[in-house]
C-alpha cells in the first residue's frame, strides 16, 4: 500500500505512525502544502492522511492552499470514497470539507486532558478495542461545533462534543493527537504560535509541566496509536 500525507507545517508528522508505516512495508509520500507543494495524483495512492498545523480552516486568505486541500479532502472521501485519517487540523478540516462547521473552542484544550469514548466508538471498527475513558494530548483553539450530516461521533471532552468522528464508512478523525513521540511537545513548542497559546492557557511555566505529563503517559500513547493504527490498516483492507 501507498499513503498520501499532507501536512502543514514541517514538524506535524505522521510521528510514531512512521514506525508502524516502516514495519508494515507501507510507502508514503509527505506533501507539504504550506511549502506550496502540489497535490498529486489522488488515484495512486491507497489512503490520505491529513495532519495538524497552527493555521485555522477558514485561513483561505493567507493559506490560499487551504481551498484546493478541501476540494481534495472532498474528492477523496465522497467520490473516490478511500480509505481517511485526519488529525487535528485534519479533523477539522473533513468536517469543513464535507459540509460540516468549525468554531473556536471555549476555552481553549492545551494539556494532557481527559477524553471519552461514545457508545458508538464500541461497535467502529477502528475505536472499538479503546479504553471507555484515557487521556490524549491536545493543543487546538478550534473545534468541530458541527460534524457532517452523516458522522457518527466517536469520542468527546467536556468542553469539546466532538474529539473523534467517522463520516461514512472509511474516514475516521480525531482533534486531540496520537502520532505523539518522546519529542513532539518540544518540537510543536518551537512554532510560536502553539508555544503562545500554550503560556496563554497554561502559565508561563506550562511548557515542562505538559513535557513531565506526556512522558509519564507516553506508554499509554504509544499503545492507543498502534491500536488506531492496526485497526485502521485491517479495516481498509477488510
Amino acid at each position: 500500500m501507498r499513503f498520501l500525507v499532507f501536512q502543514h507545517v514541517a514538524c506535524e508528522h505522521p510521528g510514531i505512525f512512521r514506525r508502524f508505516f516502516a514495519a508494515d512495508g507501507i510507502a508514503w509520500d509527505a506533501i507539504e502544502l504550506d511549502e506550496g507543494e502540489s497535490i498529486p495524483d489522488l488515484d495512486r495512492y491507497d489512503a490520505l492522511w491529513v495532519m495538524g498545523g497552527p493555521m485555522d480552516v477558514w485561513d483561505v486568505e493567507e493559506c490560499p492552499w487551504l481551498v484546493d486541500e478541501k476540494r481534495a479532502i472532498r474528492r477523496w472521501v465522497r467520490d473516490l470514497q478511500k480509505p481517511f485519517m485526519g488529525l487535528c487540523l485534519g479533523h477539522q478540516l473533513l468536517a469543513d470539507a464535507l459540509g460540516g462547521t468549525c468554531g473556536p473552542q471555549r476555552p481553549p484544550e492545551i494539556g494532557i486532558l481527559d477524553v471519552m469514548a461514545t457508545d458508538a466508538a464500541a461497535s467502529d471498527p477502528v475505536f472499538s478495542e479503546l479504553p471507555k475513558s484515557f487521556k490524549a494530548v491536545q493543543w487546538h483553539s478550534v473545534r468541530v461545533a458541527q460534524p457532517p450530516e452523516d458522522a457518527v461521533v466517536l469520542a468527546k471532552s467536556d468542553t469539546c462534543p466532538c474529539q473523534a468522528m467517522r463520516v461514512g464508512d472509511r474516514a475516521w478523525s480525531m482533534q486531540y493527537h496520537v502520532e505523539i513521540e518522546e519529542s513532539t511537545i518540544s518540537d510543536w513548542a518551537k512554532i510560536p504560535a502553539y508555544a503562545s497559546a500554550l503560556e496563554r492557557t497554561n502559565g508561563a511555566d506550562a511548557l515542562p509541566r505538559m513535557a513531565a505529563a506526556a512522558e509519564t503517559h507516553m506508554s499509554s500513547f504509544t499503545t492507543g496509536a498502534e491500536k488506531i493504527y492496526r485497526n485502521f490498516v485491517r479495516a481498509i483492507r477488510a
